[in-house]
């Protein structure tokens, strides 16, 4: 392997599993000193095992890789300060963060708890902001660093379920378009990256919206998946993370990719498709009449009412 991280220091938040381990060991094996986090909990944020960042660690150094452990939790304010730190007292910089702690309390909007709601919104969005917050100050004064947050076409898209992962989702690619405006002037770049892999978290989440759409015949303007079922593995995503990681990619910034498989993709950001436009103030029963043939006329409800069973 080209080593092409040789020197960088690296944290991988939520990298005891899944993803952020797959990042964490490949981002070790391009020669970056990795401090690898992870609070050990369940998939809904429960419990807590020092093991589960500890064993991660062990591999890495096993094949000669360079890594220590930290066991806190994103969400706290603190905690992620002390994250950072780690990093600079271990290997003395911090030059690259991936966001990628996250949990799932998968409910419908209707019955969703505010407990639910607020544990999903503080793993995700607000650990990302934690995390990306003090790193940054050390960024800054460095003049250098790549942030790479983990995003998901749940928040993009959508998905029926996941209200409160959605939004802290969907948060996490505004963050990283406003972020990547603070920072680019320091020589700092803020991407982040929608996932698709078959992990842990995944295999809790319910049929999507966008199979549902499918068995009903409607369009869901994403494709059909032209790749095996095998090649969702954590791993695959890894290497376009690590990618962005690297000086290759110190021109990139702001921007939100998709990658599932061998499918690497850059999405736009949001643009109007259709407008309609007079000097005048329209009015509602204007807006009626002509809303279905213009900016309505193919517009697909995505969840259609249905009558009681």
């Amino acid at each position: 392997m080209a080593k092409r991280l040789a020197g960088k220091v690296a944290i991988v938040t939520g990298a005891g599993r899944g993803i952020g381990r797959a990042i964490a060991e490949l981002l070790a094996a391009e020669g970056a000193g990795v401090v690898v986090n992870d609070l050990g909990s369940a998939v809904d944020g429960t419990g807590a095992s020092v093991s589960v960042a500890d064993e991660v660690v062990a591999a890495i150094r096993v094949r000669g890789g360079k890594a220590v452990a930290n066991h806190g939790s994103v969400a706290d304010f603190a905690a992620a300060e002390r994250l950072i730190a780690t990093a600079v007292k271990e290997f003395g910089a911090v030059d690259v963060l991936v966001n990628n702690a996250g949990i799932l309390r998968d409910r419908m909007i209707f019955n969703m708890s505010e407990e639910e709601w607020d544990a999903v919104i503080a793993v995700h969005l607000k650990g990302t902001f934690n995390c990306t917050r003090h790193a940054a100050r050390i960024m800054r004064e460095q003049r250098r660093g790549q942030i790479i947050s983990i995003s998901s076409t749940s928040g993009v898209y959508g998905n029926s379920g996941q209200a409160n992962y959605g939004a802290a989702k969907d948060g996490i690619a505004g963050l990283t378009r406003v972020a990547a405006r603070d920072l680019g002037r320091y020589g700092i770049t803020v991407n982040a990256v929608c996932p698709g892999a078959m992990t842990r978290m995944a295999a809790t989440v319910p049929q999507t919206a966008r199979e549902r759409r499918a068995e009903r015949g409607l369009a869901t303007g994403l494709g059909e998946r032209t790749f095996p079922l095998q090649n969702f593995g954590p791993e695959n995503v890894a290497p376009f993370v690590v990618y962005l990681a690297t000086d290759a990619a110190r021109d990139i910034n702001g921007q939100i990719f998709l990658v599932m498989a061998g499918l690497v993709a850059l999405l736009g950001y949001p643009a109007p498709v259709r407008t309609i436009q007079r000097d005048a103030r329209w009015t509602p029963e204007e807006i009626a009449t002509i809303f279905p043939h213009t900016l309505g006329m193919d517009l697909v409800n995505p969840a259609p009412a249905k009558e009681p069973s």
